[in-house]
């Protein structure tokens, strides 16, 4: 990511202190993840200690130190969708992208990842892939779930 891209994205927020979450998002949602030269330049642009910038990027969950896929995939394993077989969901996932939960693929296509609720129980088991609910989801409907966002 550009440094231009970055000063856009500050900017777009007035580089207000209290926008900094908001800015990381922004910075990741165009960039999967967030580079420490990222990090560096909106620490430059805004002022702020890196210090805190990193306390933030490594407190919340929804931010990556590490490359992402381009296709974020999340799998239900909470009481509903367990009971439901997110477990074989899970597998099937697995065995078609070549990775397992916590990782991605050497292509940057998929991050694979398993969460504790997606909060739509009544669908389990539930695939959710770049904020895209999948309900209901079978074994074999995980190959064409996962080519839709290819």
């Amino acid at each position: 990511m550009d440094t231009k891209a970055i000063d856009r994205i500050i900017d777009k927020h007035r580089a207000a202190a209290d926008s900094l979450i908001q800015i990381l998002l922004d910075i990741q949602d165009e960039n999967h993840w967030l580079p420490a030269a990222a990090l560096r330049r909106v620490g430059e642009k805004m002022q702020v200690p890196m210090s805190r910038i990193r306390q933030v990027a490594t407190f919340y969950k929804a931010f990556s130190l590490v490359p992402k896929g381009r296709h974020q995939v999340h799998i239900c394993m909470g009481t509903a969708c367990h009971v439901r077989g997110a477990a074989r969901i899970l597998e099937s996932v697995q065995d078609l992208t070549g990775i397992r939960a916590g990782e991605t693929d050497a292509e940057l296509a998929f991050s694979l990842d398993t969460v504790n609720c997606l909060g739509c129980c009544a669908l389990g088991p539930v695939v959710e892939i770049d904020g895209k609910t999948h309900g209901r989801v079978s074994t074999a409907e995980t190959a064409d779930i996962l080519k839709e966002h290819t």
